[in-house]
């Protein structure tokens, strides 16, 4: 079967475009477009698609307040892969921090959104973390009233989670991770489940960018 996404913009070229790129695909098919988050969860419910491709700015609901409702909203919702003009867009990383499981810059080669979308959908790798790393790195900067890091000693996690935590920060797979510590990938799988749930975290990328915000994983 393959891969259905939902396609959200609210200009009609750039939905256009998006969806004969994904179509072209044998694994990947577009379900439906919107041109408003306000439109999202009602579509969402009617076409039920993996992915939902996500335009960080819209004139109405944008796509922050988007991915908000669809996650809080939905028991199982779909994937959201936010789609932004700016890599250091304020809003990607605020979209990130409430649920996305990563993005997208609208100039990306064709190639290489098809690989995103089949990327947050299997969630075994950590879609551009040097990309997050930076975003995570900005928004710690320019909050001057943040406090002192306080770690992760609140979340429990074993040496050995938060060992994969570390890497899984450095974008490595389930199978690098395993390679890396010489243990078996559904051993991995298992510890990063455990420290998803620990975190309370929705996927990897709001972990790590948990391990980011804590200090656990130094940005700098």
């Amino acid at each position: 079967m393959p891969i259905t996404v939902l396609v959200v913009d609210d200009e009609p070229l750039i939905r256009s475009g998006l969806r004969a790129i994904i179509d072209a695909e044998p694994d990947l098919s577009v379900v439906a477009e919107a041109a408003d988050g306000a439109e999202v969860v009602p579509i969402v419910r009617r076409t039920n698609p993996d992915v939902v491709l996500m335009d960080v700015r819209m004139p109405a609901v944008d796509g922050i307040q988007a991915t908000r409702l669809l996650l809080d909203g939905l028991e199982n919702p779909p994937r959201v892969l936010v789609v932004t003009t700016f890599e250091n867009d304020d809003y990607v990383y605020d979209a990130l921090r409430v649920g996305a499981s990563g993005f997208l810059l609208k100039r990306t080669p064709p190639a290489e959104i098809v690989q995103a979308i089949r990327t947050v959908m299997n969630s075994e790798s950590l879609l551009f973390p040097e990309a997050i790393r930076s975003l995570a790195l900005a928004h710690v900067r320019a909050d001057e009233s943040r406090a002192k890091p306080a770690g992760l000693d609140h979340a429990q996690l074993t040496e050995r989670e938060r060992e994969v935590l570390r890497l899984m920060a450095k974008g490595l797979s389930n199978a690098e991770i395993a390679a890396e510590l010489v243990l078996g990938v559904q051993t991995i799988k298992t510890h990063v489940a455990n420290v998803l749930s620990k975190l309370g975290a929705r996927d990897r990328t709001q972990a790590v960018i948990t391990a980011y915000e804590s200090g656990f994983v130094p940005l700098s």
